[in-house]
């Protein structure tokens, strides 16, 4: 066990959360290993090119800077280090059921470079009990006694990508390990770089913790998409009265509704814990719920969006700018984006889609190659409708408004302008 104040770090996934992560160890002047299936991500890195949209050249160029910072595919850095961090994805599968396909994968690749003293962190987000029931027999496969001569924690990642206010070794660390022995060892290696860490008792109670996070952002979001639905009836604006209700000094939280919830985390990782609980007997029904009207919003809006343009002409000679396929504001990243399956229903309905995002290049919908167009004033004003799904910081909602025939707004994006009558706001 190294007892320096500088460690020798293996990251597995340089994702949204596994190269934040090494830029947060390789700033305190650790050693870092980044090791990625993903040869394109190895590539980009040795060319000191940026793959994530929080990320500069400049960022890139910076983490090699001294020498510390060593990328590949190969496992064989894992023997080198004091630690390993886990940043893989946990998806789900067709059925909504955990697809712990990378976790194992990672694991199972590491198994033969690891050596006695290391200590072994999940950061991936799951359900409780995975590191425990799932990561601790394939260590212990080796011969090798976790919290004797391997240290097991898991520490959930609360990566916010596109958030600019809160620095990244500012948000708490939870941690809990196998033994007493772990959670120390994970705690010595974190407190180097984040300003707080919290300890917990399990690695269960730290893989709960992250989860509920994420399951009471959806249960709300939800609720804020459902009660949409019958403001648009009840001719209610419901982000005036979000407004009003956040004046409220105590007891209220304001959330936000929208075209569907995204990303790697909150429309994924509450069904992990629904899973789980069904082996308990529990069946958790605001999460069903919850994910339920959520997988409902795509349509509301194509529905929406479908009744005003007949207002007008028939939709096969429509034609619909979207403006943002991001999952959310400011990032690169379409996992789960709620603007791919909307475009989808809109090319099935015949209507000609195009999109602009300053982040994504192009993408592909049920086969169909669709790439980012310029935004230009003549652009907007040939499309009978600008949807914006995404409020991305540097889109001038001001011109859209301007020059769109019709604008329908699922973020307030457009905020004050909304008033104007050529704006519907979701």
């Amino acid at each position: 066990m190294n007892t320096n104040a500088n460690y020798k770090l293996a990251i597995v996934g340089l994702g949204y959360v596994g190269l934040p992560l090494a830029q947060l160890f390789l700033g305190k002047n650790h050693y870092v290993y980044g090791i990625d299936v993903d040869q394109t991500k190895i590539e980009k890195l040795l060319k000191l090119q940026s793959y994530l949209s929080d990320f500069s050249a400049k960022d890139i160029r910076h983490m090699f800077a001294n020498h510390r910072f060593h990328v590949g595919t190969s496992y064989e850095t894992v023997t080198k280090a004091d630690a390993v961090i886990i940043c893989v994805p946990t998806p789900l599968d067709r059925n909504n059921k955990p697809d712990l396909t990378y976790v194992r994968l990672a694991v199972n690749n590491m198994l033969p470079h690891l050596r006695r003293g290391q200590l072994v962190v999940l950061e991936s987000t799951t359900y409780p009990g995975t590191t425990e029931e799932e990561l601790l027999p394939l260590f212990e496969s080796t011969g090798l006694k976790v919290g004797r001569d391997i240290y097991l924690a898991y520490s959930p990642e609360r990566i916010d990508p596109g958030q600019k206010q809160i620095e990244l070794n500012d948000i708490p660390k939870v941690i809990g390990g196998v033994s007493e022995h772990c959670t120390q060892f994970a705690k010595r290696v974190y407190e180097t770089v984040f300003n707080r860490t919290v300890v917990v008792s399990s690695p269960k109670v730290a893989e709960m913790t992250k989860i509920l996070e994420n399951s009471q952002r959806l249960v709300n979001i939800s609720f804020m998409n459902e009660l949409v639905m019958l403001c648009e009836k009840m001719n209610i604006d419901l982000w005036e009265a979000i407004a009003a209700a956040s004046t409220k000094p105590y007891g209220f939280t304001a959330y936000y509704p929208g075209p569907g919830i995204g990303g790697h985390c909150i429309p994924v990782d509450p069904l992990y814990l629904y899973w789980k609980a069904k082996e308990y007997g529990i069946d958790l029904q605001f999460i069903d719920v919850a994910h339920k009207i959520n997988e409902q919003m795509p349509n509301y809006i194509v529905e929406k969006t479908k009744r005003l343009l007949e207002q007008n002409k028939p939709l096969n000679e429509s034609r619909v700018l979207v403006l943002g396929v991001a999952y959310k504001k400011d990032v690169n990243d379409v996992r789960e984006s709620p603007a791919l399956p909307i475009i989808k229903e809109l090319l099935g309905l015949g209507i000609t889609v195009n999109y602009h995002d300053p982040y994504i290049s192009e993408i592909t919908v049920d086969g169909v190659l669709l790439k980012n167009c310029s935004l230009t004033k003549k652009y907007v004003k040939n499309h009978d409708c600008t949807l914006i799904l995404t409020n991305h910081s540097n889109i001038p909602y001001e011109s859209i408004v301007q020059f769109a025939p019709l604008v329908i707004d699922t973020r307030n994006a457009t905020g004050l302008l909304s008033k104007k009558p050529n704006v519907v706001l979701l």
